[in-house]
């Protein structure tokens, strides 16, 4: 039996705080004379928390000790202790990411485990961690079929939509089960978002008024409609316009498979009899996007995983060398916990400005509150390119990551072909300062990178490529 990890996820969304105890059987799968390439031969869930509440000391901040608390809490249900812990992640998710505290918050819950992935999740890469969550990207490419994922919760759905296996795009909709709460007891309605006076929607309730099923129908409906016209299954697009989030762009186009996840989605499989059940319309609208002719049961995927998609155990380690056609300039190693920007074959094999149009836009999926973050950008690259297909991609690379570089980050190249160096030579000449590209290691959206100090003379990195553990089996 190969060695064995207990790992931990925790996942603070929008509306629910929930944890994850997992126990990883790694195994090393190279032969005793090539380098180790440890990978995850198995999981077994271990123990699964119930789902809080996300606990909000306003609408800008979150309650760090009411989180810490449910934590703890769940810790000693579990019957392990933190310092058992040996691999996880936490993920702060949906409109929580935003929240003023938000750093705060993963600071002081990495002391829950050891060596984290600590990652915050805009919308867009939480729209990539779930659908990986639910196995949509596995389902995609096995299937050889293109899948559109809406991880809905509390404020948002996060859109995913996967081609024959690869990520093809991202979107955010102001669609959430929590948009409206409503007291249990009196049936009133005490909070309404925003977001619905700004989708223009006609018939939504004021605080304060009694909510019923049938006066909540035309809420209900717009939402659907929206979430329809987003998979290119109903006409037009004036609700998927009303509801997408700002700097959101989704171009709709008809999808054979939709799949859903989050706490809506088991509201779509599992309806509970109570409408009021959560104090909000999640159940109603779980209950209208199953009867939605467009979201048939022909067409539903159901996942592997609906309100723990995000985040269902913690992180894997792959150790692996980065070949020796490296290049790197004035790096200060180690780098860790470096998000994986994944390009597509097509991005991959546009032309200069297309290539750059396509990075700038996708540097947006790792945005936070303080600007662009560290990242790598990721290729497959090319079998054989010629003399002028490595400076025209060059060219595409060095002007795409051009915002990155100005906010005082470190482009980072990572190629799966043996490129690196021809490649980074020819970036080296259109760009100054510090740079970095490597090879040899296959990567995806989702995943963190840690890159080791040269070894061998220098001609080689190690690197740790730390993949969330979603479904695995």
């Amino acid at each position: 039996m190969g060695e064995q990890l207990l790992s931990v996820g925790i996942d603070i969304g929008t509306s629910t705080t929930q944890l994850v105890l997992s126990r990883l059987t790694l195994e090393n799968r190279a032969n005793p004379f090539t380098v180790p390439r440890v990978s995850i031969a198995g999981r077994e869930v271990l123990y699964r928390s119930a789902i809080h509440f996300t606990p909000l000391l306003s609408d800008t901040v979150i309650d760090a000790a009411g989180v810490g608390a449910i934590v703890a809490e769940e810790y000693d249900k579990s019957g392990f202790d933190r310092s058992q812990v040996d691999t996880g992640a936490v993920i702060i998710t949906g409109e929580t990411a935003r929240k003023e505290n938000a750093r705060e918050v993963l600071s002081a819950l990495s002391s829950f485990a050891g060596d984290f992935v600590v990652a915050t999740a805009g919308p867009d890469l939480e729209s990539i961690l779930a659908a990986r969550g639910a196995g949509v990207d596995k389902y995609s490419k096995e299937h050889h079929t293109d899948i559109l994922h809406f991880d809905i919760g509390g404020g948002t759905s996060n859109l995913a939509l996967y081609t024959h296996g690869e990520l093809a795009a991202t979107g955010c909709l102001d669609v959430g089960g929590r948009l409206i709460k409503i007291d249990r007891a009196s049936r009133t309605v005490t909070y309404v978002s925003p977001a619905l006076t700004r989708a223009g929607v006609d018939g939504v309730p004021a605080v304060g008024q009694t909510a019923t099923p049938e006066g909540l129908e035309p809420v209900l409906r717009a939402m659907v409609e929206a979430l329809e016209q987003a998979a290119g299954l109903r006409p037009g697009r004036d609700r998927l316009d009303a509801f997408l989030t700002s700097d959101t762009r989704w171009e709709p186009r008809p999808v054979p498979w939709v799949c859903f996840s989050g706490g809506v989605a088991d509201c779509i499989y599992d309806q509970p009899e109570d409408w009021l059940a959560f104090g909000d319309i999640g159940v109603l609208l779980g209950r209208a996007i199953r009867s939605s002719p467009a979201f048939s049961e022909e067409r539903r995927l159901r996942g592997s995983e609906t309100i723990r998609a995000t985040v269902v155990g913690a992180g894997s380690h792959a150790t692996d060398l980065s070949g020796s056609t490296i290049f790197y300039r004035e790096v200060s190693f180690p780098m860790k916990n470096l998000p994986i920007l994944k390009l597509t074959r097509s991005e991959e094999g546009a032309g200069a400005a297309e290539l750059a149009r396509c990075i700038r836009e996708k540097l947006a999926w790792y945005r936070d509150e303080g600007g662009l973050t560290q990242l790598v950008l990721a290729l497959r690259g090319e079998p054989n390119p010629g003399y002028g297909r490595v400076q025209e991609l060059a060219r595409g690379i060095a002007e795409g990551l051009e915002p990155l570089r100005q906010a005082g980050f470190i482009p980072v190249v990572l190629v799966e072909a043996d490129q690196a160096k021809v490649l980074g030579q020819a970036m080296a000449a259109r760009m100054s300062g510090p740079l970095l590209c490597l090879d040899g290691v296959g990567v995806d959206n989702g995943d963190y990178l840690d890159i080791g100090a040269p070894v061998a003379d220098g001609a080689v990195l190690p690197v740790v490529i730390k993949t969330l553990v979603f479904n695995k089996s």
